[in-house]
């Protein structure tokens, strides 16, 4: 069990307070958008002892550190925890399954595509669901909303510009989803940035009604990206609102635009983003649409009780699995492989099968072991597979993310 030391990545979207307040240090200046804690060769943790890099460590014995299945089945880490801090919106997108992003990385490296050229589509092989849990509350479009509650916000939205889109969704049955989005993102002789103009007219003139919310939203990703048909696409879509402790998951094909708040987030280990707007990044219409779910309906919200002071979310993938702990004195938990993030409180992590049996370990006591980890607001720690089961002692919010079910 070590320390760790997560990668803070900028982009335009990002905090300029969030993450330097969770890391407990001055802001940088910068739009600090995520905190990566993982093994992925493009910003691995490192281990605060030694610097060594998590995927070294883990390339070294991957047996020892993820345990034989594990490493058989996916000779590397095959999760990637984060912490997000979304400011502005980030743009539309879906992520693809497992086997079109193995065909499409496969075509892109036939092509001679270069790995890191800004239009490469497909940086890996592997697919990328993903779980956000709100650490304050956090603001998402997730998912094709349905098409009768669509067209009651349009009705909203007294323009003839929208009536093309209005008789599509009422059609969209047999024309599906994927074909719905295509025509909308699609402008062929300047129709839909009309439509853009004239829905963002509608939204900015809405008065006060069951709707107001999502005509804001619309709103503000037009000012921000004027003529873009996808601030139209977003009307599709389901404004979702968590609570801190609240999640989603987000599978293969789901269209998607994060929009405001602090998450921690779990995936499946890939860079793999597929793009249809809202965004100055490269934009491949053809392979979203190849992507992209073909069902509307709502978004699942998780809110699970907590047990001894434990919630788990429920994600049906074998690459990872989310936890989290409220502390309040000691627990065990599951061993590794597993990464801890410590978002409140203080406490001290240590191997179970390692413990002395009649000393109580707290936090500040003076009586740690060697091996074990002592985390505040900010810490993490890797936990590796020799470790079967962890003990936490102490008061803290701590996010454990670990492997799903491997059967």
């Amino acid at each position: 069990m070590e320390l760790i030391d997560g990668v803070v990545r900028c982009y335009e979207w990002g905090s300029r307070t969030v993450l330097a307040e969770l890391l407990g240090r001055a802001p940088s200046g910068e739009s600090e958008a995520e905190l990566w804690l993982g093994a992925n060769p493009v910003a691995p943790a490192r281990l605060r002892s030694s610097r060594k890099t998590l995927d070294e460590v883990i390339a070294s014995d991957p047996v020892a550190a993820l345990g034989a299945q594990a490493a058989e089945r996916f000779d590397r880490l095959p999760f990637l925890m984060k912490v997000l801090a979304v400011d502005a919106p980030l743009s539309l997108q879906a992520h693809p399954s497992a086997e079109q992003a193995a065909s499409g990385y496969d075509l892109e490296e036939a092509l001679g595509v270069p790995r890191d050229a800004a239009h490469r589509v497909f940086r890996d092989r592997n697919h990328k669901p993903e779980m956000v849990c709100a650490l304050s509350r956090f603001e998402a479009l997730c998912g094709f909303r349905d098409p009768a509650d669509t067209l009651r916000l349009i009705d909203t939205l007294p323009t003839p510009a929208l009536d093309p889109l209005r008789q599509r969704l009422r059609d969209v049955e047999s024309l599906g989803w994927p074909a719905l989005l295509r025509w909308l993102l699609t402008d062929n002789g300047g129709e839909r940035a009309e439509m853009v103009v004239e829905t963002l007219r509608a939204c900015t003139a809405g008065s006060g009604d069951d709707w107001a919310h999502e005509r804001r939203v619309i709103a503000q990703l037009g000012a921000l990206h004027a003529g873009d048909p996808a601030v139209v696409a977003a009307l599709l879509l389901n404004r979702v609102v968590l609570e801190p402790g609240e999640a989603m998951f987000v599978g293969a094909g789901r269209l998607h635009a994060y929009l405001h708040g602090t998450v921690v987030e779990v995936m499946a280990d890939s860079d793999n983003t597929l793009r249809g707007g809202l965004t100055a990044k490269a934009v491949d219409t053809e392979a979203l649409m190849a992507a992209v779910e073909n069902r509307s309906g709502p978004v699942r919200v998780q809110r699970p009780a907590a047990s001894a002071g434990v919630s788990r979310y429920e994600a049906p993938v074998a690459e990872f699995s989310l936890m989290r702990i409220d502390l309040d004195g000691s627990l065990t938990l599951p061993g590794g492989p597993a990464i801890l993030l410590c978002c409140s409180g203080r406490a001290r992590a240590g191997d179970a099968h390692e413990q002395a049996p009649h000393r109580a370990v707290t936090p500040g006591s003076g009586h740690a072991r060697a091996g074990d980890a002592s985390l505040t607001r900010g810490d993490a720690a890797w936990v590796g597979a020799k470790a079967r089961e962890v003990v936490l002692q102490g008061q803290a919010t701590i996010f454990r993310a670990g492997l799903g079910a491997l059967a």
